[in-house]
């Protein structure tokens, strides 16, 4: 039987057992925080994709559904200024499927937006009190992160490297999330760690925890008991699951991302910038295998994702996930169907007894 878990995380966060639901932006709504708070875990909302009035809503169904911390959790990227130049490159390097497909090369359409916390997004805290609030890509400015603790908000940072995590501590997170290489979605680096530097959980927990003072989460490769018993024995308060929630009947994912999971293509994933500017671990598909995950011509975060949006736009109604991100981590094949709740029960039975 693997070590009682550092009893601090649960204490901190209000919970029950120390199982925190990954936020997955355009994955997970408020059904799935709930289904997760039910089982004894931390429910989470991820934000960066909702105005104000979303988000109070479903924070609103969250509360009237159950009695039990939430988890507002945040970007904290800076805004890019237009590159008009680097932009052209990337329409460039688009342009063949743009032909291809029959689509003017100046066609426009919606891409999803992602806003880092400010002023608005402080203040809507304020107004919803969350238990939690975690960050990624760093932290908020000081004054804004204040705000945060002042309204009784626990804080969690993530970090992908030792670095990352030491800064997080010294800045006010109370709580690190330690953040594989395996982990899928968007990375949380925000100290510019080449991504070819960044280590898995296995190497990067033990360091982490040695590293803070204070309780660490694991996340990133960790699909079901034999995983959570791994990162306790290695030192982790509790942890993060997100791709293990993927394929449950609560996840809002696209039918295409859905089969993708389902299907032998889930041990494929790799780690790209092709989608969004930053670097993400998802299911490989054609944009990925011949531009190469990785490409110097994508814009920076958040805005590649317009150059991509018309190509979508044309292929996806047909079941075609050529330009599609396909966010899933090294664990999907571990992904189990059904209610959410049972999903994270069955996790949870690996944690060692409290008593």
């Amino acid at each position: 039987m693997p070590p009682r878990p550092d009893p601090r995380l649960a204490r901190l966060l209000g919970i029950e057992h120390p199982l925190l639901l990954a936020p997955m932006a355009g994955a997970a709504d408020e059904a799935l925080a709930i289904a997760v708070a039910r089982a004894g875990g931390l429910g989470s909302l991820p934000c960066a994709m909702l105005d104000a009035d979303t988000l109070r809503a479903q924070v609103t169904r969250f509360r009237t559904a159950i009695e039990a911390p939430i988890n507002l959790n945040f970007f904290c990227h800076v805004e890019p200024l237009p590159d008009t130049v680097r932009e052209a490159r990337w329409r460039e390097r688009l342009a063949p499927y743009y032909d291809a497909l029959g689509v003017p090369r100046d066609t426009q359409a919606p891409a999803a937006q992602r806003r880092p916390f400010d002023e608005q997004a402080c203040a809507t805290v304020e107004s919803l009190r969350p238990e939690v609030v975690s960050f990624h890509f760093g932290l908020p400015a000081p004054e804004l992160l204040a705000r945060v603790k002042a309204c009784g908000a626990r804080v969690l940072g993530s970090a992908t490297t030792v670095a990352e995590a030491r800064w997080l501590a010294a800045h006010g997170c109370d709580a690190i999330i330690a953040q594989g290489w395996e982990a899928g979605g968007h990375r949380g680096s925000f100290l510019d760690a080449p991504v070819a530097t960044q280590p898995g959980l296995l190497a990067l927990l033990p360091q982490v925890v040695d590293a803070v003072d204070r309780p660490v989460i694991a996340a990133g490769g960790i699909g079901d008991a034999r995983g959570i018993r791994a990162a306790l024995a290695l030192g982790a308060a509790g942890v993060q699951l997100g791709t293990a929630f993927l394929l449950s009947d609560e996840a809002r994912i696209r039918p295409l991302h859905r089969a993708a999971l389902a299907s032998a293509r889930a041990a494929q994933t790799a780690v790209t910038n092709l989608f969004s500017g930053r670097p993400a671990r998802g299911i490989a598909n054609r944009l990925m295998r011949e531009l190469g995950p990785m490409c110097d011509d994508v814009p920076a975060f958040p805005s590649a994702g317009s150059a991509l949006a018309p190509l979508r736009q044309r292929t996806e109604p047909d079941g075609i996930d050529d330009f599609v991100n396909l966010w899933a981590g090294e664990a999907a094949p571990l992904a189990q169907t059904g209610p959410a709740e049972a999903i994270a029960r069955a996790l949870i039975d690996a944690f060692p007894p409290s008593g």
